[in-house]
């Protein structure tokens, strides 16, 4: 699981081995930049311990690592997080990231974490996301944020998106998570935009949804 473009459609089929194919057509998928709403509130945020949900090749957890996070980063296919090792190693931080395959339908890190980041965490492949991102939820230390980013609508160079693609607003997939609102706070549920350039070069507005849970006490 990563930060796909593709459909949102569930379709059946092994996951791994679907992100296993996915991440072997090409030597880099992504562009090892990190996610810009990472950016923006981690910026803002004390260094501590994070989790990285759906790392792909790791352009969140090595910026991350950077600013002096100790990131565990994980995914369902090794080819991505062998990449992820790889681009840690080159910045020099590797020591500062735990790399770990989960498969995150039935096994979740465990730990507390003062970040928990899922960023477009939506898969063509069935995947149980709301028992996951409560669990996300569960994994935060007092004080701790959990940042979700999903795509709020499919973006123009997504050529095999469907029409019918599910695109929950940030208040329903906050409802979906069932949390005890004396024990966790939604600071953020928004539609945002933002500047993008696609694969080919093609310049577009983009609509993220951006849900930010704290948990108190």
């Amino acid at each position: 699981m990563t930060n796909t473009e593709h459909s949102h459609d569930t379709e059946t089929g092994d996951p791994q081995e679907f992100w296993d194919r996915l991440y072997s057509e090409r030597e880099q998928i992504w562009s090892g930049n990190p996610n810009p709403w990472v950016v923006s509130f981690a910026t803002e945020l004390t260094p501590g311990r994070a989790l990285d949900l759906g790392a792909g090749e790791g352009g969140d957890s090595v910026w991350l690592a950077e600013r002096g996070w100790q990131v565990t980063a994980v995914d369902i296919t090794e080819i991505a997080l062998a990449r992820l090792r790889a681009a840690a190693a080159e910045r020099g931080v590797g020591e500062r990231i735990r790399a770990e395959r989960y498969d995150l339908a039935t096994d979740f890190p465990t730990g507390a974490f003062d970040l928990v980041s899922a960023q477009f965490f939506q898969s063509p492949v069935e995947l149980p996301r709301f028992d996951i991102l409560r669990k996300a939820a569960h994994a935060l230390a007092p004080g701790g944020l959990l940042l979700i980013v999903d795509h709020g609508a499919m973006p123009p160079w997504a050529r095999n998106a469907h029409h019918h693609a599910d695109f929950p607003a940030p208040r329903e997939v906050y409802e979906g998570l069932g949390l005890d609102e004396t024990q966790w706070h939604a600071e953020v549920l928004e539609s945002r935009e933002r500047d993008a350039i696609g694969p080919d070069g093609e310049s577009a507005v983009l609509i993220d949804n951006v849900i930010a849970i704290r948990r108190l006490g």
